[in-house]
């Protein structure tokens, strides 16, 4: 058993890798009452080509597919898991995004039967022709739901404006049509490659003691059998860096129109630290741009451009990244107007100062401290980080160390005319 002590955050981070490659970290939390434990897999929306274990050609399943077995996953010969956790007062999720799909549940008590609960679930599938075809019913209505959701629209419209080849471009459930295309050995495929424990993380923050965590799972691991350990082997289309649509619109039901403004990375091929200070440099440089203590902000406050739904957002994953600007607005084209004028003011003449970059700085750090109180928050996190080659605990030293030059490249990567795209949604009833 490993420990890696961060002294800065007086944290201690247990970390063991098993015999049949699962990766298992424990972070007590001392005077914690919960725990929070999640067992996650890389593995998300995006991973639709692979060769599949035992394999020797690649496979393209259909778009969806990670979602649908993550629901499928619940679901038991003998019941509902959802029905264990309850009895064992716990509160159990699961969720997938473009890059992972993770099983989590919280609880006060009963910490060891849970935990158990979780390992035996996600570790023994259970799918027949029968129920996935009666699942297909209940994700379609799911994915109808999200479509009438004009905030949802907005957000997958302008990544697939954004994206020409990539599959992040695809709704993370996949389109009424493509799931009726998933069969029952699609879903064996798919597990058996990506949810061997070489290719999944478990993960306990809390009330927790570390050595006896890390025992119990070692315990379970070793009474279940697993094929040895293989890599995993993807396969991504060759990505433009020109976004593939510059603008687009839609008429929902909706009291005022919504902007978006996306702009797509050039470089995206990286992890570890060079991944950890582009995600940080790049959010901290949309902080000082476009966040509340921002010339910008007051401006088009003021002025009625923005209201508290305005938010930016940094997203970036090895082989793909994107920004996000966006706000409810009843006169976006003038919104649009002021948001490219700071950017073209940022791209021509840079002036960002050491004296703004320590204050967002201060900021961050603050609330990335305050964060470190929420096992939910680090628990999803971690994974992230993790996965990319990136450690959670490194987040304080690289905004400690940050230039203004490092803004400025990040800046430069994801903020250039060919890379942008805009969408709005208007009211039904209302034209431009």
């Amino acid at each position: 058993m490993n420990k890696i002590h961060f002294d800065q955050l007086q944290e201690t981070l247990y970390h063991q890798e098993l015999e049949n490659g699962l990766n298992v970290y424990v972070l007590p939390k001392e005077g914690f009452s919960k725990t929070y434990v999640t067992f996650t897999t890389k593995y998300g929306s995006v991973d639709r080509t692979f060769i599949p274990r035992g394999g020797k050609e690649l496979v393209t399943v259909p778009d969806g597919i990670a979602h649908f077995l993550e629901h499928k996953m619940f679901e038991k010969e003998d019941g509902d898991v959802f029905q264990e956790f309850s009895e064992n007062a716990a509160a159990a999720n699961a969720f997938t995004s473009f890059t992972r799909t993770s099983y989590l549940f919280s609880s006060t008590s009963r910490l060891f039967e849970n935990t158990k609960t979780l390992l035996d679930f996600v570790q023994q599938p259970y799918f027949t022709e029968k129920t996935v075809e009666k699942e297909k019913g209940i994700i379609a209505q799911e994915i109808t739901m999200y479509d009438d959701q004009a905030d949802w629209r907005q957000y997958f419209g302008t990544i697939e404006n954004l994206f020409e080849n990539h599959p992040v471009r695809i709704d993370i459930a996949g389109t009424v049509e493509t799931i009726q295309d998933i069969t029952a050995e699609h879903l064996y495929e798919c597990y058996e490659t990506f949810y061997h424990p070489s290719n999944m993380v478990f993960f306990a923050v809390g009330n927790v003691d570390p050595e006896e965590m890390l025992a119990f799972v070692q315990q379970d691991q070793k009474a279940k059998s697993f094929e040895a350990p293989q890599p995993v082997v993807r396969s991504f289309p060759t990505e433009p860096d020109t976004a593939a649509v510059k603008r687009s619109e839609l008429h929902m039901d909706v009291t005022k129109p919504k902007l978006m403004i996306g702009s797509k990375c050039r470089h995206t091929e990286m992890s570890g630290k060079e991944m950890l200070v582009r995600e940080i440099a790049s959010d901290v440089t949309l902080d000082i741009l476009f966040g509340r203590s921002s010339e910008f902000f007051t401006t088009a406050y003021n002025e009625g451009l923005i209201d508290e739904s305005f938010a930016y957002e940094f997203n970036l994953e090895n082989g793909f990244g994107f920004a996000a600007i966006a706000s409810d607005t009843d006169r976006p084209a003038e919104l649009e107007k002021l948001i490219m004028k700071v950017l073209d003011d940022a791209k021509n003449n840079w002036t960002i100062t050491e004296e703004q970059l320590e204050r967002i700085r201060k900021k961050r750090i603050g609330l990335f401290m305050r964060a470190l109180n929420s096992p939910e928050y680090i628990a999803n996190q971690f994974t992230h980080y993790n996965f990319n080659e990136m450690n959670l605990f490194d987040v304080v030293p690289v905004l400690e160390a940050l230039k203004t030059d490092q803004l400025k490249d990040a800046f430069n990567d994801f903020y250039y005319k060919d890379g942008q795209t805009v969408m709005t949604i208007y009211p039904t009833d209302q034209t431009k």
